[in-house]
């Protein structure tokens, strides 16, 4: 879905006042459903969430913390719902088999690094991936889901959209009201520059990590060359400030709604597009994913990861859950 315009931080005007009724009858089912118990894992249970729907970089930061604990010597799983696919789960993620209508792009993104497993039913996917090997779960969203305890929490926010006008789903992005959010959480991922007014919003004792994205070692090939920028992303604009922080010329862009399903007839146009401008044709990781297999070699991604402004604070975080889990000799 394309989020309305009036969910941004300078959306206003009626609708958001026509909408607040409803938008508290849902964090009111919100607020209810949060506070179900949920069942207590004999491994470490890591959630990377946020507040608001949308893109908040919660894939990324799942992505580096996987990696730390596989760094470790722990055998971290993912557990994610598969947003955008069909396939309920639980079930381990095979990126030669499964595509992104399956089970969602990030499921794939993911998939790439460690085990992943797609269940609706958290729980259920969660003895799963135990069954399967998992010494600790690190979960791609899922802060409103009861249905495990978490370990550890960590509310994830981009820095330049923020929490957007600060009002609950349907009136504004929001799922819950932030502070409830936030108490949930161990400390916030704050991605980016603050450019929203983030850190003022949240409970002054909530630890707030500071990190920014960092282009993949392909960017270095980009500078000075002319590309179409294409994605179907929560945010676009992150990406195309990506591609221009690198030097590359954007000769053209086109911004699709938050995991659009792309099919061959918009390839054709996109790579036509590309042509006529005479340039590279380019998107991100997550929406490559979602392109047809037919297609890819015709179009680069633009990787990114997530680097720490201080990362001891992120291990220091991390190090009781870690001491958990018997390491292999």
């Amino acid at each position: 879905m394309r989020a309305p315009d009036f969910w941004s931080g300078g959306g206003g005007g009626i609708a958001p006042l026509l909408l607040s009724p409803i938008a508290a009858i849902y964090a009111a089912a919100t607020a209810r459903r949060v506070a179900k118990p949920g069942w207590q894992a004999p491994v470490p249970v890591i959630c990377c969430g946020n507040a608001s729907a949308g893109g908040a970089g919660k894939t990324t930061v799942a992505l580096d913390i996987g990696q730390r604990l596989s760094n470790r010597g722990v055998a971290a799983h993912y557990l994610t719902r598969g947003y955008g696919g069909t396939l309920k789960g639980p079930a381990l993620v095979d990126p030669d088999k499964h595509d992104s209508k399956a089970v969602g792009d990030e499921a794939l993104l993911l998939a790439s690094i460690r085990p992943t497993w797609v269940a609706g039913d958290r729980e259920a996917g969660a003895r799963a991936a135990i069954a399967g090997g998992a010494q600790a779960l690190v979960m791609d969203d899922g802060l409103q889901n009861p249905g495990l305890v978490k370990d550890l929490s960590l509310l994830v926010v981009d820095g330049n959209y923020g929490f957007g006008n600060g009002r609950i789903i349907p009136a504004g992005p929001l799922r819950e009201p932030v502070a409830a959010a936030a108490a949930r959480c161990r400390a916030a991922v704050l991605i980016g520059k603050d450019e929203s007014n983030v850190q003022a919003q949240l409970p002054p004792n909530l630890p707030v990590l500071r990190a920014r994205l960092v282009p993949g070692p392909e960017s270095e090939v980009l500078a000075g060359q002319p590309v179409f920028a294409f994605c179907g992303i929560a945010n676009p604009r992150k990406f195309f400030n990506s591609l221009q922080e690198v030097g590359a010329v954007i000769a053209g862009r086109m911004p699709y709604a938050d995991h659009y399903p792309f099919d061959a007839g918009d390839l054709r146009e996109l790579l036509a597009e590309a042509d006529r401008l005479r340039a590279i044709p380019i998107t991100t990781a997550k929406d490559f994913v979602r392109i047809p297999p037919a297609f890819r070699s015709r179009v680069k991604v633009l990787t990114v990861r997530l680097q720490w402004e201080e990362p001891l604070a992120i291990e220091a975080l991390l190090d009781p859950l870690a001491q958990r889990v018997p390491v292999p000799a």
